[in-house]
């Protein structure tokens, strides 16, 4: 049987939407702030060469021109002042997140609420300033080397450097307001609608080859596995493995409560999309080093490198899958859900699995059903992302197709249509305590000449 929050939840109408005026005032903000952000994406970065560096892109736009613009919203494909991204902050926030996991004084400001909150948010703003420095170093000494710079030297550089730093942390500045007053994760949101942004144009030239070399099954194909993709996906991110909780008896003065009994929820993937970015970041970073620099300019080591470990090679398809299934077990246990923590705070509320003592024998227990979840939770992760990797690589596809950005579309949708589903509940809520305060009153007022 339903409870009263889910009809609730089920009940809400576009009615129900109109009148909550703080929820519209979220999401104006939200898209208006969005649109600040598309529009930052078509500001060039001083010096370059705009027609040299589109050509480039047209070249690279199934490959790894393809994935480093599609994550930055066609930014990097022209050039602009976000062509950075949000990557920089990412990566920073997930090195402070397993570094609070394993270093004890990181572990410590974790402890200390929402001042060692604030302090991890500095350090991950301080490392953001870091790789984005780095990053834009390379990638201005790539675009010289690549003759992609009209005036190459030192000024292009300094002013190269200092756009897109300033871009990514105005970015971070964007990412973190729409958190506080939008809707919905202001950096997902940024990622979700830099890929959504791209799609049109790369369906358009997927539909324009294929009405060229008119083999409409390939299209109407690629089109059904696209659906699959996204249907297996929102399936297995709702997946849960519920492990029952009993409370027992307790007394409260003169009371005796009975005991009662809920759910630990345990998603098939608790990880989310981290380790896919993570393995990505990683198999990105030699391809990035040399990405605007041409193979006359790359050593034979990196040229080794990018010929073993390109999209679509053998060797690039076997380290993805290596390190989403590291990663994965390594974030989940490390920092999305932590076993012994888990198993202190049941012992601490009186809860506790039945048949399983509590404390040291919760915490095996749940690693060893953890585990297990795990094992299908990477394999999921893996074919997500290597299946659109065999197929493109396999079928020519003109544009890139990944199954990371599945997994942030669909999670970052999911979410979002949570939170205005929790406050167009929360908006019900309030109108049914002031219906009943307004009762109250007038009931009142109804029995004062009685009392009299």
């Amino acid at each position: 049987m339903a409870s009263a929050a889910e009809q609730m939840a089920a009940n809400t109408s576009w009615s129900a939407f109109g009148q909550a005026k703080e929820l519209r005032q979220r999401i104006f903000f939200t898209l208006g702030l969005l649109i600040v952000y598309r529009l930052g994406t078509y500001i060039p970065v001083p010096g370059i060469d705009t027609d040299a560096l589109r050509a480039f892109m047209d070249e690279a736009a199934s490959g790894i021109g393809g994935i480093l613009s599609m994550f930055t919203g066609g930014a990097l494909g022209r050039m602009g002042i976000f062509a950075l991204g949000i990557m920089p902050y990412i990566s920073a926030s997930i090195i402070v997140q397993l570094l609070g996991a394993m270093w004890e004084p990181l572990k410590q400001l974790k402890k200390e609420g929402e001042q060692g909150r604030k302090k991890l948010n500095q350090y991950t703003r301080y490392g953001t300033v870091v790789l984005a420095t780095f990053q834009a170093y390379g990638m201005a000494a790539s675009l010289e080397a690549g003759d992609l710079a009209t005036d190459p030297g030192l000024y292009f550089r300094l002013a190269c450097v200092i756009t897109l730093v300033g871009g990514t942390m105005f970015l971070m500045w964007l990412g973190e307001q729409i958190t506080a007053r939008g809707i919905g994760n202001g950096i997902s949101l940024i990622i979700f609608v830099g890929i959504i942004a791209e799609v049109p144009a790369a369906l358009a030239g997927f539909l324009a080859q294929g009405q060229e070399t008119n083999n409409w099954g390939l299209v109407l194909g690629v089109f059904a596995m696209v659906i699959a993709v996204f249907a297996f996906v929102v399936f297995m991110e709702r997946s849960l493995r519920k492990i029952h909780i009993q409370y027992p008896r307790r007394q409260v003065g003169m009371k005796v409560f009975d005991g009662g009994s809920s759910h630990l929820p345990i998603k098939v993937n608790p990880a989310g999309v981290i380790p896919a970015i993570f393995a990505s970041a990683l198999l990105l970073l030699p391809t990035t080093l040399s990405t605007f620099s041409g193979g006359d300019t790359a050593g034979p080591i990196m040229s080794t490198i990018l010929a073993y470990f390109g999209p679509g090679q053998p060797l690039y398809l076997i380290f993805f899958t290596a390190m989403i299934v590291f990663f994965t077990f390594f974030y989940t246990r490390e920092v999305a859900f932590k076993t012994d923590e888990v198993a202190d705070n049941l012992k601490n509320q009186n809860g506790f699995v039945p048949g399983i003592r509590p404390g040291q024998r919760t915490k095996e227990y749940l690693d060893y059903v953890v585990t297990r979840i795990l094992v299908l939770g990477s394999a999921y992760l893996a074919l997500v992302c290597l299946l659109p990797e065999i197929l493109r690589a396999n079928l020519s596809i003109p544009f890139y197709f990944g199954g990371t950005s599945v997994l942030i579309i669909v999670s970052v949708g999911m979410d979002t249509i949570q939170q205005i589903q929790s406050h167009l509940l929360a908006h019900q809520y309030e109108g049914l305590i002031e219906k009943s305060q307004l009762r109250g009153k007038r009931g009142g007022k109804k029995r004062s000449p009685s009392r009299r």
